[in-house]
């Protein structure tokens, strides 16, 4: 063939992949845009402490969807309502599954946990008894007794130090309530005391939420899987064997009051979980067989899912009325015009308190408690033009959304009033239906506790609110810092003084 032919023809085929790569021909090329990597790491340089300011960062650069690589692991972010509605719900059944991770390995019990585990029949499983036996709402009314009495020892809690003229950490008796409540919920212990299996427990608590919230290089660079430079899989190991010790305990305790005819059905305390997921997993006629380890890994999950979040987001909520006494002296005088003085604030209260609701929802908006929501494709997909490999990881920025210039009047700032005077978002609820406004989630994986997050998160505000007036110490300024984390805590902890409003406690339920 003659030479020029043979040029002719290379140069033709070269123009043509030159074409297909710029306009659309190549998968590679229709990837979302974003910024360059560095080899090896990719853009794990670019997060610093704070991945989801600075992803929200980058996407004003790049766009609502943007692609980043973190180490070896392709991702996409993303950052605006209507994208988030895209990966969330019209194309939800190809991001339905989670990313596995060394924690999820060695701390719950290698996927057979709810909340991490693949999506499939076994999730599904979970799920459906997750929301017709353990979290509906006719389980949480009949924890209502334990709620309201953990409630009545918080305030308890405040008065005794506000008595001895002590400093409250707000943020440290939230998460001790908070822990109470699921613990008894989920297995009839507190973790409250100075007992071994008390001590242990929040001990356990606070170890599981740092490993899970460290950044663990084998995760994501590929190189680095099995090599455990950090130590983290190593006291991911330890957690886990001292987790299993602890709870085996107490299975074998629920087994024994079963078998000794005593137990929930004796002494006429509500069934916990363990009761209930023993119940399920004794059908002979379930569709799925629960094991041993399931149960443990879906109290480890109770218990990683249900006590941070809540009183983080409480304990921000507060923080923003102490720093707005305009805000903060309307919500006494709806409390006390809707529940008086005579007893303790419950969960009826709530609906009829539109202020409050309000400054929850505000709170929300401004502090979601986990930044970030992470899926992982299950098979390519195709969205707004851009090809989104199968495996690939998504994160949907709900920090990002809820300070959505677009979407939200001056974003920054706490106006509970929004969810009052405007009538776009007089009707947004929480729940993930509206995705300018999704802290919990949405859809198929979105969080099974909101119901219990909601009803914590307003009545113990409520509660402090009616109980007590408030100041910080003297001298001291209120700063907004976030910390560092999976979950969105503040920096810097809350203290303030506590002077009760009643010369004596509201009643409430304690029997």
């Amino acid at each position: 063939m003659d030479l020029s032919i043979i040029i002719t023809l290379l140069s033709a085929l070269g123009a043509y992949k030159i074409f297909k790569i710029l306009f659309g021909g190549s998968k590679k090329s229709l990837l979302p845009p974003g910024p360059m990597a560095l080899p090896l790491i990719g853009h794990l340089h670019l997060l610093g402490t704070h991945p989801h300011q600075a992803l929200q960062k980058l996407s004003v650069k790049y766009g609502p969807l943007m692609q980043i690589r973190l180490g070896s692991v392709l991702s996409v972010v993303v950052s605006s309502p209507d994208m988030a509605k895209e990966f969330l719900k019209t194309h939800e059944s190809k991001f339905a599954s989670r990313p596995q991770s060394a924690a999820i390995k060695y701390m719950a019990y290698n996927c057979a946990d709810f909340s991490f585990a693949p999506y499939g029949p076994y999730w599904k499983y979970m799920r459906k008894i997750c929301m017709n036996e353990l979290l509906n709402g006719r389980q949480l009314d009949n924890f209502w007794p334990v709620r309201t009495q953990e409630l009545g020892f918080f305030m308890e809690t405040i008065l005794k130090n506000s008595v001895q003229g002590q400093v409250i950490d707000v943020g440290s008796e939230l998460i001790s309530m908070a822990s109470n409540v699921i613990s008894r919920m989920a297995m009839s212990t507190r973790c409250s005391g100075t007992d071994t299996e008390a001590v242990e427990c929040r001990k356990l608590l606070k170890e599981v939420a740092l490993l899970t919230g460290k950044f663990n290089l084998g995760d994501f660079i590929y190189v680095c899987k099995n090599l455990d430079l950090q130590g983290y899989e190593k006291q991911m190991k330890d957690v886990h064997k001292r987790f299993d010790y602890f709870i085996e305990k107490i299975l074998k305790q629920h087994e024994a009051e079963a078998e000794a005819g005593g137990g929930a059905d004796s002494d006429g305390r509500p069934k916990d979980l363990i009761d209930i997921l023993f119940s399920i997993s004794n059908n002979e006629e379930a569709e799925m067989k629960l094991t041993r380890e399931n149960i443990k890994a879906f109290i480890l999950d109770i218990f990683a899912a249900g006590t941070d979040t809540s009183a983080i987001t409480t304990e921000w909520a507060f923080s923003e009325l102490m720093r707005n006494p305009r805000i903060m002296k309307k919500v006494p005088e709806e409390v006390d015009f809707v529940v008086g003085s005579e007893r303790l604030v419950e969960d009826s209260d709530i609906p009829k308190m539109s202020y409050l609701q309000a400054i929850v929802k505000e709170t929300l908006r401004l502090h979601s408690p986990a930044p970030l929501a992470v899926r992982e494709s299950t098979e390519d997909c195709n969205i707004e033009g851009y090809f989104i490999p199968a495996k690939t990881r998504v994160f949907v920025n709900i920090w990002a959304i809820g300070q959505d210039p677009n979407y939200w009047e001056n974003p920054l700032e706490f106006q509970p009033e929004r969810f009052l005077s405007n009538d776009a978002c007089t009707s947004i609820d929480v729940r993930g239906q509206h995705f300018h406004l999704i802290p919990f989630g949405s859809g198929r994986r979105g969080c099974p506790g909101t119901s219990l997050a909601l009803y914590f998160i307003h009545a113990t505000l409520a509660a402090m609110i009616q109980c007590f007036d408030w100041k910080v110490n003297d001298g001291e300024e209120i700063d907004m810092e976030e910390g560092v984390g999976l979950t969105i805590s503040r920096a810097n902890p809350l203290k303030c003084k506590a002077t009760p409003r009643f010369s004596q406690l509201p009643t409430w339920e304690s029997s």
